[in-house]
């Protein structure tokens, strides 16, 4: 039975469950967060997983995220995943997994992950990935985190609404919200291409396809003056990066 791993004392170190049925990730995952001043736990499948949940969350200790694989034995991570994310109390959820193509990135993206790394990764990322996370989660405060709002504009990621500044509904395709929750959710960091296709999905294909869908975007944030093109910036030879500062409530 694998033993719960967890760091030197400290006053409230945010706890992570990291769920793989590879006994050799979970230890090596589980030790370097460890060692980086995360309390630690682990799990060989969903089974163990709820256990694990339902016991931090009673004893007064819930998990702030999990670090979760989709190859699991008996019920897939996927199922866990879609289980999981209705729960605003749930933790954060980082994918990491062998399924790694462009449609494997977008459903677990779209079924609730705050984040998808494939496998293999260089520990130093996931750790990056999962403070990236931790603090967007933190930004937002308990209870919140459904809207935000950026230089007058307001976005419902439950509804999947977009409301000008004067209150003009605008419609967005997926892939356009898609787009713009992960732009909301990394202002001032530049994204990859290649990641914002994995999120937009578009059957067309090369980097092309991504400057299109954002085009699309851009042009949607314009309808009332918004110089979209300094929203959404390009990035020269890196991608794109979104300028506003988004308020969460």
């Amino acid at each position: 039975m694998d033993q719960v791993m967890a760091t030197a004392a400290t006053e409230r170190a945010p706890r992570i469950l990291v769920v793989d049925d590879d006994v050799g990730i979970r230890s090596l995952v589980s030790t370097y967060l460890s060692r980086e001043g995360y309390a630690v736990e682990v799990a060989g499948d969903a089974a163990a997983m709820d256990r694990a949940l339902a016991e931090a969350t009673a004893a007064g200790e819930p998990f702030d995220l999990v670090v979760l694989d989709l190859m699991l034995p008996g019920e897939p991570g996927q199922e866990a995943l879609k289980r999981m994310a209705p729960n605003a109390l749930a933790p954060a959820v980082v994918v990491l997994s062998a399924l790694g193509d462009v449609a494997d990135r977008i459903e677990g993206l779209e079924l609730g992950a705050d984040d998808y790394l494939a496998k293999p990764c260089n520990p130093r990322e996931l750790l990056a990935r999962i403070r990236a996370v931790l603090r967007r989660r933190a930004a937002r405060g308990a209870g919140a985190g459904t809207v935000v709002g950026f230089r007058g504009w307001t976005l419902d990621l439950v509804r999947r609404e977009l409301r000008t500044p004067s209150g003009v509904l605008i419609n967005l395709a997926d892939s356009e919200f898609l787009l713009l929750k992960h732009f909301v959710e990394h202002p001032g960091e530049t994204l990859s291409r290649e990641t914002l296709l994995a999120l937009a999905g578009s059957a067309e294909a090369g980097g092309r396809a991504i400057d299109v869908q954002v085009s699309r975007l851009r042009r949607k944030l314009s309808v009332e003056g918004e110089l979209a093109e300094d929203l959404i910036r390009t990035v020269r030879n890196g991608g794109y990066m979104f300028t506003g500062r988004p308020v969460w409530g």
